[in-house]
């Protein structure tokens, strides 16, 4: 198993086309100092909307999405005390129950992890250019995101 490229800054902002390892990811991050270590997994489910999934496929534009991570992560530390943020996010074709997106916060508490992570997926999911394909017995379409409205912008 691999272990992740972490910046000056200890945080981790990477594009994979393999497993997301979330236990290994939160091993690095993790100091001394913190109370908290909070893990965030967004996994591939069987269903949307009553029509079953049978997998996904997602393609993203690579260097802004970096871009984009790192400033969501910069945002996290401005606003919460916040020690370490990893965000990492695949790309290529997933099974159902394979995660393609993981986020770990470290703090010295825990309601600032929760708060902060929450904050980090709803706008990696708003301006992170990074689109999702789903495939149905029936069909397939793109999934629509809200660029629009960003909470950092």
């Amino acid at each position: 198993m691999r272990s992740y490229q972490q910046m000056e800054t200890g945080d981790v902002y990477e594009i994979v086309r393999d497993a997301i390892h979330l236990d290994l990811l939160a091993k690095q991050l993790t100091q001394p100092q913190d109370g908290a270590t909070l893990i965030f997994a967004g996994v591939v489910r069987n269903n949307t909307q009553g029509r079953r999934t049978l997998y996904l496929e997602y393609e993203g534009y690579e260097p802004m999405a970096l871009r984009k991570m790192r400033e969501i992560g910069e945002t996290l530390k401005q606003r919460w005390a916040v020690n370490q943020v990893g965000i990492v996010h695949r790309l290529g074709r997933l099974e159902i129950g394979e995660t393609s997106v993981g986020i770990v916060v470290t703090s010295a508490h825990r309601r600032t992890a929760f708060e902060a992570c929450h904050f980090a997926i709803d706008t990696v999911k708003k301006i992170v250019p990074i689109w999702k394909k789903e495939f149905f017995e029936d069909g397939e379409i793109w999934v629509e995101g809200d660029f629009s409205q960003s909470p950092i912008l």
